[in-house]
């Protein structure tokens, strides 16, 4: 037998079954650790200095993510009583065009709906406002995609119908869903139905993180204005967003799919995979960014990716209820579990009863839309023409 045989052999030895596939190890003594999470997130390699450095950076991430929390809560207590009212927090259309266009500026959704909560936290926008502003930041969140699907059209413009096209899917969706859904949440929050659940933070927890952050707080606050304070600290929740990112399981875009394709045709399996990778990452941009490269490499179909961005758009709420249980006040919870009911009782009728005129609809309105390079500008111009006038009518009319 040859050296190289009798390598191969000894390799093969060495192989340890994992999800009916074999992990062979890259060096002589070397352990790897494979975590198969499904369709989109692939074969996971988790070596242990991989998960020593996911924890290293665990900590310091929640350290700025409270602290940004904290920071944000008594810069807007500061500055609150001046913003109150006041352009472009008059009137709840332009906090709606203000999350809107915020989610633009930042390419997330997140650190916007963080920054409402803490609004509202301190008392300085409504809870009508803070509920717009917070589905603002959601119809604004997907943007990303639609700069990714262009992106990839650059590269390869052979794609450009699925490039593009998962984009749009993404932001008319998310119209589609949070829109409804605001206005169910509205009447679900004027019910008092969920006046009962009193998730907010308590006195020990105070107390707790008054020890903890409490003296970085009072040097900044010391030391900076309070419109200072609250540009410092969406400063430092959008680094820890970025720890947060690097902490969290990765999306394998790369990752094949084949011997499971028949998870990616069934629409409610879809759902539920969107609802989960969003809750992995913590990010509806992550979340559904991954379908562009995964549509234009043909693992996953346009009219499939439909469901997952419904259930993404869902549980991408988790991290801004946590932001949520952090303040005083319960109402903050109850504002964005109202929002997240809302979306999901308009997301589970639709697949239940109107999934396919639905998808019709949307596929349709992407096809005529990528098929003329005017009417395409056409609707990105509306993305930002929308949210402007939104925001503008704070300039006409002010809320009582």
């Amino acid at each position: 037998m040859s050296k190289t045989h009798r390598d191969l052999a000894k390799m093969e030895r060495a192989a340890s079954e994992v999800d009916g596939e074999f992990c062979i190890p890259q060096e002589e003594g070397e352990v790897r650790h494979h975590i198969d999470l499904g369709p989109i997130l692939g074969d996971v390699e988790r070596p242990g200095y991989f998960l020593l450095r996911k924890a290293l950076l665990f900590v310091p991430a929640m350290f700025l993510f409270i602290l940004a929390i904290q920071l944000m809560k008594t810069g807007a207590a500061a500055i609150g009583p001046s913003i109150e009212g006041s352009f472009p927090f008059a009137n709840p259309l332009s906090t709606m065009g203000t999350g809107w266009l915020g989610a633009y500026l930042v390419l997330s959704g997140s650190p916007v709906a963080a920054t409402t909560i803490s609004l509202f936290g301190a008392g300085s926008i409504t809870k009508l406002e803070t509920l717009t502003m917070l589905s603002g930041s959601r119809l604004g969140a997907s943007f990303i995609v639609l700069v990714t699907g262009f992106l990839y059209t650059l590269r390869n413009k052979s794609q450009r119908s699925v490039g593009l096209g998962v984009g749009i899917q993404a932001m008319t969706m998310t119209m589609v869903q949070y829109l409804p859904g605001m206005i169910l949440a509205f009447f679900i929050l004027r019910s008092g139905a969920l006046d009962g659940i009193q998730w907010h933070a308590s006195g020990k927890l105070d107390a707790v993180l008054g020890k903890l952050w409490g003296p970085i707080v009072d040097a900044a606050e010391a030391r900076l204005p309070g419109w200072a304070l609250f540009v410092v600290g969406i400063a430092t929740i959008l680094l820890s967003f970025n720890l947060i990112d690097r902490v969290l399981p990765q999306i394998d875009s790369n990752a094949t799919v084949s011997k499971r394709r028949a998870w990616l045709t069934r629409p409610w399996t879809m759902f539920l995979l969107g609802c989960i990778v969003a809750t992995l990452t913590l990010s509806v941009s992550v979340a559904l960014t991954v379908l562009v490269p995964l549509a234009v490499k043909g693992y996953v179909k346009r009219d499939e990716a439909l469901p997952y961005i419904m259930g993404a758009n869902i549980t991408t709420l988790a991290d801004t209820l946590v932001v949520a249980m952090l303040q005083k006040t319960p109402v903050a919870a109850q504002i964005v579990l109202a929002e997240a009911i809302g979306v999901t009782i308009v997301s589970v009728t639709i697949l239940a009863f109107f999934y396919k005129p639905m998808k019709r609809s949307v596929l349709g309105l992407d096809d005529w839309l990528v098929a003329d390079n005017k009417r395409l500008a056409g609707f990105v111009g509306a993305l930002f023409l929308v949210p402007l006038l939104a925001l503008g009518s704070g300039l006409v009319w002010r809320l009582a």
